[in-house]
């Protein structure tokens, strides 16, 4: 299960009203104001998103967190960098469960729990389900995280491949695909968790070996 699912950060420019002496400590003064304005703009992210509004849109966010326009485009150029910024700590709680479930004793149990936990999550979280579906990145760190995922979902697909527990013909791409296709399914309807449950039976029956 290939996720086809990081943060650009940018100095800005400063105003200059005359002549200016460098100070030794100019650099790590700028880079923390950086990094409090950042931390300003995802904090009232978070919070819109609580408040059931998950439009995201960059410049009422910066109003609402003191600062300027161009200062949030400089760190999230557009609103899919500032999803993946969001969605970061998920995806690397996602990533530390495709591993655990690549050493499971049980390849195939490892792969259930996995695209629950994956299902689970994207259902929740929609600017989440957008990372995971997305094909390009806004962010290296997020690339990154998709490697570590892509290593150990392919470990365990291999694993569960060799056991005779799945599909030769099934690759990463296709459960990626598949569950993705599930994910909209369960939206389509009415949200019933137990909707979930059946549509991941149907999913691991289709991945088993043909008899």
């Amino acid at each position: 299960m290939s996720i086809a699912i990081a943060t650009v950060c940018l100095h800005g420019h400063s105003r200059m009203l005359g002549p200016v002496t460098p100070k030794a400590d100019q650099g790590p003064t700028l880079r923390a104001d950086a990094a409090r304005n950042r931390a300003r703009v995802l904090q009232v992210a978070r919070e819109q998103l609580a408040a059931g509004d998950d439009s995201l849109q960059l410049n009422a966010i910066a109003r609402l967190a003191g600062v300027g326009v161009g200062t949030v485009y400089r760190h999230f150029p557009n609103q899919h960098a500032l999803r993946e910024a969001l969605s970061a700590e998920r995806f690397r709680e996602l990533v530390g469960e495709a591993q655990a479930a690549a050493d499971a004793e049980d390849p195939l149990a490892g792969l259930r729990h996995l695209l629950r936990f994956t299902l689970t999550g994207a259902l929740k979280d929609t600017g989440f389900a957008a990372v995971l579906e997305s094909a390009a990145d806004a962010e290296a760190h997020t690339s990154e995280l998709k490697a570590e995922l892509d290593g150990a979902v392919a470990h365990l697909l291999d694993r569960a491949r060799v056991a005779g527990a799945i599909r030769r013909d099934v690759e990463a791409d296709d459960v990626r695909r598949l569950l993705c296709g599930i994910e909209h399914a369960v939206r389509a309807g009415d949200g019933d968790p137990a909707r979930t449950e059946v549509y991941l039976d149907v999913l691991m029956e289709g991945l088993r070996p043909p008899r």
